[in-house]
């Protein structure tokens, strides 16, 4: 987990070196991104579910072993052909492992309070992963050369495949009487790769483009396909039954809110201290250290006592009041900022991602089936990714927009900029307004999961958490 999600964060920083050294285009360098998210994003549901049929430990260990492989392809690469390629691999990889990891973590500790607790590990890591890559990113490109943002993830890789072999039980015989469902992965896997070209795609082409709006449609179609063949299948790839927990429909609906509201902390607020405030890389990073340092305290120390006392719902409300005071601040923060007064007071308040991010992930796979576990997992990663995506389309072009046209006001570039900043930010506010009201609404009720079906009887119950 640390490895994927500093791998995500990393990369950002060393664009403009890696476009200067191997002759990437602008259009081209996108490219670095896109075809990692492209493959991590569609793939995650496929991932998870094979999991569950073929073995999760299986396709965590193949799945970091491709991601640590496509590491030292990217770091060599001497072409922008060859680093594309080597980051496609890369989320192919990322997503085999990523979509099993929290159904290996619910199975294996499946005592609530013991569940909880490494949830909050399970968080901290990501949020570490994420300010770490931002750090060292800065550091790395500044001290040696880009290269070493990949070559990072090679002893990471190994260690985790080491360990892994050791602390992870063993699978059984791997469940695929009866067939895979080859039409539903073709389906789900071409109308998830679709769909997320198209958004990625959305600042080249423009929202109402003739290109946005027909491979967006076509991906509408493709997935409503992929429902439709669930529905009728022997052997479906996707059960829909998991999605009849109002706790599993719910968790992962606010959690798409929410990651699209955050992409403009995550991102805008690191644009807005580079080119309205003149931080460097590395100076970036550590201006946000603080954010991921109160994230850390709280899912660690604090989030699982909370939860088993107060209720994965009412924490994951806290969480998200904080995280709205956040983008709220943020929607006003002046063009010549005092990083003391008006920055440190936000990124304190980014504790509230501590709080809501566990108590999300709980939710999330607390009605799934042992055997479903890993399609859970790739459940939530995939949310997480598309919500990501409509952040990054949704929030940037609209922050692209307004900076046009208060450019074309006359005002400064700074000016400008912070005013597009700010609206990006209020939208992001809205969306977790959103999130928040969709979770008092659908998480309301909390009660013990009700069977479903005669194979509900084979189920562990600790299973099965308050819905």
């Amino acid at each position: 987990m640390l490895m994927t999600v500093l791998d995500g964060s990393i990369v950002t920083v060393a664009m403009p070196a890696i476009q200067a050294d191997l002759g990437f285009t602008p259009v081209g360098l996108s490219w670095v991104v896109n075809a990692y998210l492209i493959a991590f994003g569609a793939l995650l549901l496929l991932a998870g579910r094979l999991g569950d049929l073929l073995g999760r430990k299986r396709m965590f260990l193949a799945g970091t072993a491709v991601f640590t492989a496509a590491s030292l392809l990217a770091g060599v690469a001497g072409s922008p052909g060859v680093l594309i390629a080597a980051r496609f691999l890369q989320g192919v990889g990322s997503a085999m492992a990523s979509a099993v990891s929290l159904g290996i973590l619910v199975t294996l500790f499946t005592e609530p309070r013991e569940r909880a607790k490494a949830i909050a590990v399970f968080s901290f890591t990501g949020a570490a992963g994420a300010s770490i890559g931002q750090v060292a990113g800065g550091l790395l490109t500044d001290a040696l050369t880009w290269n070493w943002i990949f070559f990072i993830n090679l002893p990471i890789g190994a260690a985790a495949l080491l360990l892994a072999l050791r602390a992870l039980p063993a699978d059984g015989p791997a469940r695929t009487r009866g067939g895979a469902d080859v039409t539903g992965a073709l389906l789900v896997t071409s109308g998830l790769t679709t769909g997320i070209y198209a958004v990625v795609k959305i600042e080249e082409y423009g929202a109402g483009s003739a290109h946005t709006l027909g491979l967006g449609a076509l991906a509408l179609v493709l997935l409503a396909g992929f429902l439709v063949r669930q529905a009728t299948a022997a052997q479906p790839l996707m059960p829909l039954r998991i999605l009849r927990s109002r706790a599993v429909a719910g968790a992962n609906l606010v959690q798409m809110l929410m990651v699209a509201a955050l992409f403009s902390f995550q991102i805008l607020v690191a644009l807005y201290l580079q080119k309205v405030l003149g931080y460097g890389a590395a100076e970036t990073g550590l201006a946000m250290l603080p954010a991921a340092a109160v994230i850390g305290v709280v899912s660690l120390g604090l989030s699982a006592r909370l939860i088993a006392r107060f209720g994965e719902r009412n924490v994951l409300l806290t969480g998200l009041v904080l995280l709205v005071g956040v983008l709220g601040l943020l929607a006003r923060v002046p063009v010549r900022a005092s990083y003391a007064v008006d920055l440190l007071p936000v990124m304190l308040l980014a504790a509230g991602f501590g709080l809501a991010l566990p108590a999300l992930t709980s939710l999330a796979m607390s009605g799934a089936r042992e055997e479903d576990a890993g399609l859970a997992s790739g459940l939530f990663n995939t949310t997480q990714q598309i919500g990501m995506a409509l952040g990054v389309a949704v929030l940037s072009t609209l922050a692209a927009a307004r900076t046009e046209s208060l450019t074309a006001a006359g005002r400064s570039a700074a000016e400008a900029l912070t005013g597009g900043y700010h609206l990006a930010f209020a939208v992001g506010a809205g969306l977790l307004v959103a999130a928040f009201a969709v979770a008092f609404a659908l998480l309301r009720t909390p009660r013990k999961a009700a069977p479903q079906g005669p194979e509900s009887e084979k189920r562990s119950p600790e299973v099965a958490l308050t819905a």
